[in-house]
C-alpha cells in the first residue's frame, strides 16, 4: 500500500468458516473462476435468493491476487450518494483529508492487484456503474466481480447468469438443511418422492428451499408439499407450470409467511425497517406494541431465526441478526400495505436517535472501545436514521443533533470524510432548533481544522460563535472558541492559539463541562505552551488530563497527552520514558484508527529512534510516516512548528548514514502498510526487523548534550 492505510483489514473472509455446507455448483464455481481469470469485470447476475452471494464468495477465494479479495455489502446502502463511502469503509481506509472518497479510491487502488466483490447492487446501478468504470480505467491492477440482479451496463463487462439448483442439487440441499432441524433427518424411499417434487414446485432457488426446510420442525414433507401445492394452484387457476420463476421466489416466501403466526408475521414485517444486522435491543424497541409486547419479541425472533428468516451471527458489538434483502423486501411491502411503515421509521429513528446519545456520553468512559465497536456494527442504520431526518419535513433538527452527537465518532475513529458529508447536509437546512443546529455547525469547523480545510472551518466557526453569543448559548460559544484556537494551533499562531484555549477553558469551568473534549482543549493549550517553551507548564497540564483519564477510563485523549509529555521528555534528553510514553500512545490511536495520532507517533518515534543512535531504522519509521500523511493531510501541517522534530530526525540521520543510504531507508519504510509499520514502530528497539526491510546497524548514541527537541527550535507536534 502506498497512499492509504488499512485501519481495520475487512477481507472478503475464509468460506470454510461458513456455519452452513456449500452445496453443488460445482460447475459454476470452476466457470465463475476462468471467467475472472479473462476478465477485468465479471456480473454474477441472477434472480433473488439464487444464491449469488455465496458463490461469489467461493469464486472469489480461488483467485489469488497480490492484496486480496475485498467484498462490499450495498444492500443496506440506500443512498446512491454513499456507495463510494461504503467502498472506503469495507476496505478499512482512513482518510482525514478533504478529498472526496471517489479520489481516495482511484489513488488507493492505482498501483494494486486486488479483487473488489460489489455484492447487492441493482438498486444503486447508476452509482456503482460509473465508479466501476473510472476505477477500471485507472486501475490496470483491479478486477471486479459484481454480484446483482442485473447488468452494470459498463464497457468490458463479462455476464455470467446463475441458474437455480439442478433437481439433484436441490434434494441435497434440502435434506442438509433439514437435518440441521430436524437430527436424524435423510433422503429415504418414504420422502424421496415428496422432496423431489418440493424441490422441483420450488424450481431449485436455494432460499425457497432453505425457507420450506425450515418447516420441517412442525411438517413432514408430505405435508409441506399439499400446502405449497394449494397455493401455487390460487396463483396459476391449477396449470402446474405457468407460475414465472421469479414469481416462485415470491410465492415461496408468501407461502412461509403465511404459515407463521400473526405475532410473527407482525415481527417480520417491522424487522425490514432496519438496514443491515441489528441487535435484540433494537428489535425489542423498535418492533414492539401495537400487538406485540416487548417481552415476548425474543420468542417470536427465534422462531424466525429457526424458520430461516432471520440469520445470526457473532460480532465485535455482540450477537447481530439480519435478514436476506428477498424476505426483508417482503416484510417492507406487508409494514406499507397495513399503514405501519411511517411508524416504524420514526419509531428507529428515535432509538437510534438515543443511540448515538448513549455513545456519546460514554465515549467519556471505560467503555470507548466498545462504544467504537458499536457504532462501526450499527452504521448502515445510522445512515438510514440520518438519510429519514434529513428528508422528512420538520426533522432537520433532528438530524443536526444526531449528526452532531457523532462527533467523536467522526474525529476520534477515522470517519472525517463521511462525517463532513452528513454535518454539511444538515446545517444546510433550517431547523427550527439553534442548539441542535449550532452543534453541528461546530463540529463541523472541527472536522475540517482536522481535514486542514481552513476556509470552511473558519466559516462554521465563525457562524457558530456569533449566534450562540446572540442566543446565549454558551456551551456552542465554548466549543466554537475552543476550536477556532485548534485551528490557531495547526497554523502555527501560538499567540491567539493559547488566548483562545484558555478563554474556552475557562468558559468549559464556568459551565461545569467535563468530557474528551475539555480534556483535549487541555493537550493542545499543553502542545501551545510546548512550542512556545514552557515546558513544565505544559507537563502540569498533561499531568492533570492523565489523572482526570485514569479516573474515567478515558483513553483516546489520554493518548494525545502522552504524546505531549513524551515531547517534554525527549527535549529533556530521557528518550527510555519518551519510546515509552509514545508507545502507548501509539497503541491507543492505532485500536482506535485514529491515523493523526498514528502518524505523529510514528514521527516523534523516529526522532526518539535516532537519538538512540539508530538512523537507519528512523530513517525507515520516517518513511512509514510519510507514507501515511497524504490520507492525513499537509504533512505535519506545512508548519515549522510540527515540522521540527522531522527535520532535526532527519538531518541527524542524513548525516550519519549519507544521502543515498538515508533516501534507500526511507523508500524500504514508505513500502510498510500501516499494520506492519505500527507493528515495527511497537517493536523493541533491539528486536528482530521483518522481512523486506532494510537491516540497521547499532551505533553508539549521539552526544546528547544539546536537547533532543530545543524548545526554541520551534519542533514538534499538534493533537488537532
Amino acid at each position: 500500500m502506498r497512499d492509504f492505510q488499512r485501519s481495520d483489514p475487512s477481507p472478503l473472509g475464509d468460506p470454510s468458516l461458513e456455519l452452513t455446507a456449500f452445496v453443488g455448483r460445482s460447475a459454476e464455481l470452476r466457470g465463475l473462476a476462468e471467467a475472472l481469470e479473462t476478465a477485468r469485470l465479471v456480473t454474477l447476475t441472477g434472480m433473488g435468493g439464487v444464491g449469488k452471494s455465496r458463490l461469489a464468495a467461493h469464486a472469489a477465494a480461488r483467485t489469488d491476487p497480490r492484496e486480496g479479495a475485498w467484498r462490499v455489502e450495498l444492500s443496506a446502502v440506500r443512498d446512491p450518494d454513499l456507495v463510494e463511502y461504503a467502498v472506503v469503509e469495507a476496505l478499512g481506509l482512513t482518510d482525514h483529508t478533504s478529498r472526496p472518497p471517489r479520489r481516495v479510491l482511484l489513488d488507493h487502488f492505482a498501483e494494486r492487484q486486488l479483487l473488489l466483490v460489489l455484492d447487492g447492487f441493482e438498486h444503486l446501478v447508476d452509482a456503482c456503474a460509473s465508479l466501476v468504470g473510472e476505477l477500471l480505467r485507472h486501475a490496470p491492477g483491479l478486477r471486479v466481480l459484481a454480484v446483482g440482479r442485473r447488468p452494470l451496463d459498463v464497457a468490458g463487462e463479462r455476464l455470467f447468469p446463475l441458474a437455480p439448483l439442478t433437481e439433484p442439487e436441490a434434494a441435497e440441499l434440502f435434506a442438509d438443511r433439514a437435518a440441521a432441524r430436524v437430527p436424524g433427518f435423510a433422503l429415504d424411499d418414504g420422502n424421496r418422492s415428496d422432496v423431489r417434487e418440493l424441490c422441483r414446485r420450488l424450481e431449485g432457488i436455494p432460499l425457497a428451499i432453505e425457507l420450506a426446510a425450515g418447516r420441517l420442525s412442525a411438517l413432514s414433507p408430505a405435508q409441506l408439499l399439499a400446502r405449497l401445492e394449494d397455493r401455487f394452484r390460487l396463483l396459476t387457476g391449477g396449470a402446474r407450470d405457468a407460475l414465472p420463476r421469479h414469481h416462485t421466489l415470491r410465492t415461496a416466501i408468501g407461502w412461509s409467511h403465511e404459515l407463521c403466526t400473526p405475532e410473527e408475521r407482525l415481527l417480520w414485517s417491522r424487522l425490514s425497517v432496519f438496514a443491515g444486522q441489528f441487535d435484540l435491543e433494537a428489535a425489542e424497541y423498535v418492533c414492539s406494541g401495537d400487538g406485540l409486547h416487548a417481552d415476548d419479541v425474543l420468542d417470536v425472533l427465534g422462531e424466525l431465526l429457526a424458520q430461516s428468516v432471520l440469520s445470526r451471527t457473532e460480532t465485535a458489538a455482540g450477537v447481530r441478526y439480519r435478514m436476506l434483502d428477498t424476505v426483508r423486501a417482503y416484510g417492507a411491502d406487508w409494514l406499507e400495505a397495513i399503514g405501519d411503515a411511517g411508524r416504524l421509521r420514526r419509531r428507529h429513528r428515535d432509538w437510534y436517535m438515543g443511540l448515538a446519545t448513549w455513545c456519546e456520553l460514554d465515549w467519556f468512559s471505560p467503555r470507548q472501545g466498545e462504544v467504537a465497536a458499536r457504532v462501526d456494527a450499527e452504521l448502515p442504520n445510522l445512515r438510514c436514521a440520518l438519510e429519514h431526518c434529513l428528508t422528512e419535513p420538520g426533522d432537520a433538527h433532528l438530524g443536526q443533533y444526531l449528526a452532531g452527537s457523532l462527533w467523536f465518532y467522526w474525529v476520534g475513529c477515522g470517519r472525517l470524510s463521511e462525517g463532513r458529508h452528513w454535518l454539511e447536509r444538515s446545517v444546510e437546512l433550517d431547523g427550527d432548533r439553534d442548539q441542535s443546529r449550532l452543534k453541528a455547525l461546530w463540529v463541523l469547523g472541527y472536522v475540517a481544522v482536522l481535514q486542514g480545510d481552513t476556509v470552511p472551518a473558519l466559516s462554521a466557526l465563525h457562524e457558530c460563535r456569533e449566534e450562540a453569543e446572540r442566543t446565549g448559548n454558551a456551551t456552542a460559544a465554548a466549543y466554537a472558541e475552543h476550536r477556532t484556537g485548534c485551528l490557531a494551533l495547526v497554523t502555527d499562531d501560538m499567540v491567539r492559539a493559547e488566548t483562545l484555549l484558555r478563554s474556552a477553558l475557562d468558559r468549559y469551568h464556568e459551565i461545569g463541562e467535563l468530557n474528551s473534549n475539555v480534556l483535549m482543549g487541555q493537550v493542545e493549550l499543553a502542545m501551545t505552551l510546548a512550542f512556545q517553551g514552557d515546558l513544565p507548564g505544559a507537563v502540569m497540564l498533561c499531568e492533570d488530563v492523565r489523572r482526570v483519564c485514569e479516573d474515567h477510563g478515558e483513553r483516546w485523549a489520554l493518548a494525545y497527552a502522552l504524546y505531549v509529555l513524551a515531547y517534554e521528555a525527549l527535549a529533556g534528553r530521557d528518550s527510555p520514558r519518551a519510546r515509552d510514553l509514545l508507545q502507548e500512545c501509539l497503541g491507543i490511536a492505532h485500536t482506535f484508527h485514529d491515523l493523526l495520532g498514528t502518524v505523529l507517533s510514528v514521527e516523534l518515534l523516529a526522532l526518539v529512534t535516532a537519538e538512540e543512535g539508530d538512523p537507519a531504522e528512523a530513517a525507515l519509521l520516517q518513511g512509514a510516516a510519510s507514507r501515511m500523511w497524504p490520507s492525513v493531510g499537509l504533512p505535519l501541517f506545512g508548519s515549522a512548528h510540527y515540522n521540527g522534530p522531522h527535520e532535526r530526525c532527519a538531518s541527524l540521520a542524513r548525516r550519519r548514514l549519507g544521502d543515498e543510504r538515508y533516501e534507500e531507508c526511507v523508500r524500504a519504510g514508505a513500502r510498510l502498510g500501516q499494520e506492519a509499520a505500527v507493528a515495527r514502530a511497537l517493536g523493541p528497539a533491539d528486536g528482530a526487523r521483518p522481512l523486506g526491510v532494510l537491516p540497521s546497524p547499532r551505533r553508539r548514541p549521539p552526544d546528547m548534550r544539546e536537547p533532543a527537541v530545543s524548545p526554541t527550535s520551534k519542533g514538534g507536534e499538534t493533537t488537532g
